[in-house]
């Protein structure tokens, strides 16, 4: 792990976000995902957690709280009994100071505990509500589970995924998670954003798992509707251009190539030495490539089988076609570009000593993102998060002795 770019945990570092205070009540990926980002460009995020902790902490690799480690850095920990009057109360007195409140239960579950968005506004007015799950707060489905696993197989992302005589694949990781909070950050900025400008003070963002990875499928809804088309399973093969795909060199290795432009589709071809498939009209547009896809590939594919993996890259970006390799971690943790991008960076660890994780983006000039903390163990900061909150000292130390409880 000495490889990579030591960064350091400065806790007084300020972020452009500085001065936003985030209550997240979330669970799992999605709104840990959201926060993330809130929390590395410098907001205060408070992870609000039941006595047992956020499930993401049990998510482990060899016995390691990897997760919980990247996804809950730069926050602090509260633990609330919820089901205690004094714990709801305490939570009360630090909605009255927040900026925004995340929460991820099932709909409904947040009105039945006594905190639903018409008594979070009216007793904070300018407070964001994000509310995230997996089909909507409306809806047939609304009450339904919403694991990512299942919006995945719904949304249509897992139909196009995978080879035509296969089942179809969902993706090895929390993609629709993943998504979902990426898209809540740009909505909780907005939502800010609209409340500094005067346009609106809080508001509710309903924020479903569905929705964000259905819309990464792009204008398939309008090609069903005017074509009647349904786009099937191509593997690594695109039905949206050609030459598109992954394709193996002489020593195992695989490279992904792509020639979505008429000049690069023309330069790979003339690189393979097939410059006769330039004037072939089979070959001579996009449209005609897709139908002929797997010649195409035919061509291709021979011509790296008979390159090594090294040689066939140098070759194709020699000649400005777009191409690269197919990497594993231990590839991009070994990787020239990651390092001096510093992708990847270690920090220290109070286990581990220095521990790898994905650096901060996007990168702001000017107002980048900072570490502050690592994450933070359960319950860490309960008694200086309610302290500040004005809460009396002998109500903090009755709910930190009963966190556990």
């Amino acid at each position: 792990m000495t490889g990579f770019a030591q960064m350091h945990w400065d806790a007084a570092a300020q972020g452009p976000l500085e001065g936003i205070k985030v209550l997240d009540l979330s669970r799992l990926v999605a709104g840990n995902m959201l926060s993330l980002q809130l929390a590395d460009f410098g907001a205060d995020v408070i992870k609000i957690e039941p006595p047992v902790g956020d499930p993401l902490r049990e998510w482990k690799e060899d016995g390691l709280s990897i997760f919980w480690k990247t996804y809950g850095r730069n926050k602090r920990s509260v633990v609330l009994n919820l089901r205690e009057a004094s714990d709801r109360e305490a939570l009360w007195t630090l909605i009255d100071g927040a900026d925004v409140l995340i929460e991820n239960y099932r709909p409904g579950t947040l009105e039945q505990m006594g905190f639903g968005p018409d008594l979070l506004l009216k007793r904070n007015p300018d407070l964001v509500v994000v509310r995230i799950s997996g089909f909507g707060q409306t809806g047939p489905y609304a009450e339904f589970p919403g694991f990512g696993t299942i919006v995945e197989g719904m949304s249509g992302y897992a139909y196009r995924t995978g080879f035509p005589d296969r089942e179809p694949v969902l993706p090895p990781l929390a993609l629709a998670d993943m998504i979902a909070g990426i898209y809540g950050m740009s909505a909780t900025m907005t939502a800010l954003f609209a409340r500094q400008k005067g346009k609106a003070r809080g508001q509710v963002i309903d924020l479903s798992l569905l929705e964000p990875i259905f819309s990464v499928l792009g204008p398939e809804a309008g090609i069903h509707a005017l074509t009647g088309k349904v786009k099937e399973r191509v593997g690594s093969a695109s039905n949206t251009a050609s030459p598109r795909n992954v394709y193996r060199c002489a020593d195992g290795k695989y490279v992904a190539l792509s020639g979505s432009t008429p000049a690069v589709a023309r330069r790979i071809f003339e690189v393979i030495g097939r410059a006769d498939m330039n004037t072939d009209p089979r070959f001579a547009t996009n449209s005609e490539r897709l139908k002929h896809r797997e010649l195409v590939d035919e061509a291709i594919g021979a011509w790296f089988a008979t390159r090594s993996h090294d040689e066939a890259l140098a070759i194709m970006r020699d000649s400005g076609a777009t191409v690269g390799p197919i990497y594993s971690i231990a590839d991009a943790a070994t990787d020239p570009h990651f390092a001096e991008r510093e992708v990847i960076v270690s920090l220290h660890d109070q286990d581990h000593g220095s521990l790898p994780m994905h650096n901060i983006v996007p990168r702001l000039s000017a107002t980048p993102g900072t570490f502050r903390r690592p994450a933070p163990g359960l319950g860490e900061h309960t008694a200086e998060v309610l302290a500040e909150a004005g809460i009396a000292p002998e109500a903090v130390t009755a709910i930190v002795a009963g966190a556990g409880k």
